[in-house]
């Protein structure tokens, strides 16, 4: 039985508990008040700094996302502890920059994403995932689910995206699965600081040089991939460095291809649990699967978390917060907040209105990809259940993580 003094954020003993307790622990901090203080982050992982808020509430979570001169993104690091500089020089994405020059990032990579380029991107999510279908019918009838479709899929779109040859689709593949592993040790060595660190550092070093070479040899060339027009974007006199071409193929490379495929992979489960939800989406499967999409982010939040800190002494919701003080905002707690969602655990392919913040809350970080996130999804089901209507997931191996609701393996049999 958990009691809301018990429960810390910060203690993995929390995270290891089953997905029901976990829903359970954030219920009770979601009524007994929000922001709520945790204690100090522990030593020897970066900087740890000062304790943080835990924004476990719709409402906490979608202020301070609208309200980034207040909550920014910039101080320290997304990530709850303050990061080493010689890490964020990998990391140091969009995701955490702040006006201006996250605008001028984006601008300039809004700008590539023409209408043009999208359709381009939209067809070659039908081919990929009817090349994948075909694979299972060559296959055996059964297999890991993960590495068989839903991982295929955005990487495949994410490297022919940036041009990115096939030759270093597994290392991009393994190098994102280190930098959102967690405290997993199938990817990282368990209690080992400085192995931890020269791991991820050298994911992001692969990805970084992967893309600074190819920048250099398609500089001042004509290319249709995303490095060539973004290597050579002068948008009002701006375009990016390589450094910031490299952290923004971070970027995508490890969110397009998690989120994604973390989606595809507890739809299917979640479609095997609910046997009744499955039957629904196939009787209209064009009419049901949008609702669908956006059930499956809302009830599985693959994106646990994004750290904030407070720019000035400020209030959010009638909260003091100090200038300094970091906030986390709990995405998977907001998107089970009973005032917003009626029957928050239940997974209801039809719940309408369903205004998650799976992508993110309002504001500028949100998320960059969601469209081609979607797509992806809608597509993949749709050809999956064409050809398979009966395929069936077993149990999740389930990713050691408080930041990402992964799966890293998940066997299947298609009837």
């Amino acid at each position: 039985m958990l009691n809301v003094e018990d429960i810390d954020l910060t203690e993995w003993a929390f995270w290891e508990r089953p997905f029901a307790e976990r829903n359970e622990g954030f219920r009770l901090l979601r009524e007994h008040g929000s922001p709520r203080h945790f204690r100090e982050l522990p030593a020897g992982f970066g900087d740890p700094g000062p304790g943080y808020r835990a924004l476990v509430t719709y409402a906490d979570v979608v202020e301070a996302s609208r309200r980034p001169q207040d909550f920014c993104s910039g101080q320290g690091a997304i990530s709850i502890p303050d990061m080493p500089t010689e890490v964020n020089e990998y990391f140091g994405s969009m995701i955490s920059m702040d006006d201006p020059r996250h605008a001028k990032i984006r601008r300039i990579v809004s700008r590539a994403f023409s209408p043009r380029m999208i359709q381009r991107f939209e067809d070659q999510v039908e081919t990929v995932a009817e090349l994948i279908v075909d694979d299972l019918r060559a296959g055996k009838g059964t297999g890991d689910f993960v590495l068989d479709v839903s991982c295929r899929l955005p990487l495949k779109i994410i490297c022919d995206m940036m041009g990115i040859p096939e030759s270093a689709y597994q290392d991009v593949l393994d190098s994102s699965n280190v930098i959102l592993a967690g405290n997993d040790p199938e990817y990282l060595p368990s209690n080992d600081f400085e192995g931890i660190m020269l791991k991820l550092a050298a994911a992001g070093e692969t990805l970084q040089n992967l893309v600074q070479d190819l920048s250099r040899e398609r500089k001042g060339k004509d290319g249709d991939d995303l490095i060539s027009l973004l290597i050579n974007a002068n948008i009002d006199g701006e375009s990016l460095t390589p450094q910031e071409l490299g952290s923004f193929f971070i970027l995508l490379a490890v969110a397009g291809n998690e989120t994604t495929r973390n989606a595809i992979s507890h739809g299917l489960h979640l479609f095997t649990q609910h046997p009744e939800q499955r039957a629904l989406l196939l009787s209209d499967y064009e009419a049901h699967a949008p609702g669908a999409i956006e059930e499956i982010v809302r009830f599985v939040s693959p994106v646990i978390w994004m750290r904030r800190t407070a720019t000035r002494d400020t209030t959010l919701n009638d909260h003091e917060i100090k200038a300094g003080e970091k906030l986390v905002l709990y995405y998977g707690s907001a998107n089970r907040d009973a005032t917003v969602f009626t029957d928050p655990d239940e997974f209801d392919i039809a719940r309408s209105p369903n205004p998650h913040i799976g992508f993110g809350g309002p504001g500028p970080h949100f998320c960059l990809g969601a469209h081609l996130a979607r797509r992806e999804v809608n597509v993949m089901f749709r050809r999956l259940f064409a050809a398979f209507p009966e395929i069936r997931s077993g149990e999740p191996d389930r990713l050691f993580s408080n930041f990402i609701n992964g799966i890293k393996h998940l066997p299947y049999t298609l009837s």
